[in-house]
């Protein structure tokens, strides 16, 4: 038994002892690699900047367990921010010769984030006279549309580039709820107003139809002009290519057509580097990626005027939604930040930089709200990323100036409500039956164990109504037209950037870098720092989140809905009886 006992104890000291051990290497590891990504790298003569086209998403966001595991390329999601920032920093170093395009053929991002990289690709090229290089085994349409600013062109023997026109599918759910039992009582402002399409009919509206084939038709108007730019190609011939399927077509046909320069292997593509760089065939050069780029260090700037404040509203706009806080707009921080931004005298003005589809109509109000009470104290300059519709717009139009993308979806500008109602499901199919005791009329308003009544849907969608009224009234006041003339180009109609220009929306097109400028000459300063917020999490926090947090529900939520997400994501805004929203019924992919 003494023996039995020996063993038991020594097994039990040594697990404590190899968790104590395993633990403290856990922490020199993480400690290490925080130190590795934060030391300064220096740059050696011959060097390439390799931007390998994948996944874009609007900020960096540090992935601690990719760091760790070592995982990189596509399957991290890479920042706008850090890609413009990247691009800018090689124009800059002297020992950074040329850019090197990887076209993964995977490439997820919306078609302004495209516009923004490619802009960024177009004035490294005019600004420094450096070479830009692009390589493709597969070219998506996104990988070929930024892609096509270089000098030169290549593609795999055995390649396919995906050039074929843009399309548009939306996913209907009816018959899917109408087999459980569950339906939507859908309250609505706007004729172009589809996002509650999907939760009530099999197929698209004659509006709806309009409006997409509408914006649809003016992005890839904007790609054919900007690729027949570069490529000195006809628009009207590379609409035509599309048209005769040359997604697969021989890669000699690419060539012949001029879409690319020329057909070679992965380990050709060394060979053409070297020549852009005049070496010889034995000689090396020097690669940076990505994450490598953060760590370069700009020329040293002394300020003396203040700073201009960047900050960041991405994703939908909630309150407390108790998901990730990267993808969504969280009323009560965003406002607590505006203030703090209003306050604070450092801040000669600021850019608010919206890549939102919108969301609740009460909390865009809230932000709205503070947006004005911002620009009584300093100027104001918004800057549209992918999408600032619907509440994205809400929240921009109070600005003193408004930059938009031309790809960008922007307008949007109307109000819905869906209350649901699973009678059916509770009653006929699960056999749960309800009986309500009440001391007034609307006692039991939004009960989904019933349909409501005459007054109960009259009372919501007055309530809707009036949202509509107030949302047209703040967008007439924001751009200083009339009430009917917002309402005239509202309904819920969605606008491209370039359209919104048109039609007043917008004042401008531009990205970040031309909003920045323009909040400058507003504040009337020029030796000014420009700072960025809200901070990024630190690789701790994003640790600690993506272990307990909602980051990783909502990343498994994602993976097991995959394109049925949305859908999802607009409906569990419902479930906190937010019934009014603004919000754009798209994403475009």
């Amino acid at each position: 038994m003494k023996e039995f006992m020996k063993y038991v104890l020594g097994t039990i000291v040594g697990l404590v002892l190899f968790c104590i051990i395993a633990t403290i290497l856990s922490i020199v590891s993480i400690a290490g690699m925080i130190a590795q990504s934060s030391s300064t790298v220096n740059v050696k003569d011959n060097t390439v900047l390799v931007l390998n086209l994948g996944t874009v998403e609007e900020r960096t966001t540090e992935d601690p367990f990719s760091a760790i595991m070592g995982i990189s390329g596509e399957s991290v999601p890479q920042g706008l921010d850090e890609i413009l920032s990247a691009i800018e920093k090689a124009g800059e170093n002297k020992d950074i010769k040329g850019i090197y395009i990887e076209a993964t053929g995977q490439s997820s991002m919306a078609p302004a984030t495209a516009q923004a990289i490619r802009k960024a690709l177009v004035q490294f090229k005019e600004k420094t006279g450096k070479f830009i290089l692009s390589y493709g085994d597969n070219y998506s349409r996104n990988d070929y549309y930024i892609a096509s600013v270089a000098d030169q062109m290549l593609i795999n023997p055995q390649g396919i580039l995906e050039w074929n026109g843009m399309a548009s599918q939306v996913v209907y759910y009816k018959d899917l709820l109408d087999k459980i039992g569950v339906h939507y009582q859908i309250f609505k402002v706007g004729t172009y107003k589809s996002a509650v399409e999907p939760y009530i009919m099999n197929e698209m509206s004659e509006a709806n139809k309009e409006q997409i084939q509408s914006y649809l038709g003016s992005i890839w108007q904007q790609i054919l002009t900007d690729v027949s730019e570069s490529r000195h190609i006809p628009a009207d011939s590379l609409d035509a290519y599309a048209n005769r399927g040359v997604i697969m077509q021989e890669a000699t046909e690419y060539v012949k057509l001029k879409l690319i320069d020329k057909i070679t292997y992965n380990e050709g593509v060394s060979q053409v580097i070297k020549k852009k760089m005049d070496l010889d065939e034995d000689d090396d050069y020097h690669t940076l990626y990505l994450a490598d780029m953060a760590n370069v260090q700009n020329k040293p700037n002394k300020f003396k005027e203040g700073e201009i404040a960047v900050y960041y509203a991405v994703g939908e706009i909630a309150s407390g939604s108790g998901y990730s806080a990267e993808s969504t707009i969280d009323q009560k921080k965003v406002s607590r930040d505006l203030r703090k931004l209003r306050d604070d005298d450092g801040i000669k003005a600021v850019v608010l930089r919206v890549n939102s589809p919108g969301g609740s109509a009460f909390d865009s109000e809230q932000i709205w709200k503070d947006v004005v009470s911002l620009k009584e104290k300093k100027p104001v300059v918004v800057s549209m990323g992918d999408y600032a519709a619907s509440g994205g717009y809400y929240i921009s139009c109070a600005a003193n100036y408004i930059f938009a993308e031309p790809t960008t979806l922007t307008g949007s500008i109307g109000i819905f409500g869906m209350v649901p109602e699973a009678s059916e499901l509770l009653s006929n199919k699960l056999g749960i039956h309800f009986q309500t005791v009440k001391t007034n009329e609307f006692g039991d308003f939004g009960d989904v164990s019933r349909a409501m009544n005459e007054a109960e849907q009259a009372l919501m969608q007055k309530h809707v109504n009036n949202g509509y009224e107030l949302f047209t009234k703040r967008c007439a006041d924001g751009r200083h037209m009339s009430q009917d003339a917002i309402k005239a180009i509202g309904e819920g109609r969605v606008w491209t950037g370039s359209q919104a220009v048109q039609n007043g929306l917008v004042d401008q097109l531009g990205g970040i870098q031309e909003a920045i400028a323009k909040a400058k000459e507003l504040a009337k300063v020029s030796d000014t720092a420009t700072g960025y917020y809200p901070a990024p999490s630190s690789m701790f926090d994003s640790f600690l989140e993506t272990v307990s947090g909602s980051s990783y529900i909502e990343g498994k939520l994602k993976e097991q809905f995959g394109d049925y997400y949305n859908g999802f994501s607009m409906l569990r805004s419902l479930d906190k009886k937010d019934y009014l929203q603004a919000r754009l019924p798209y994403i475009i992919k």
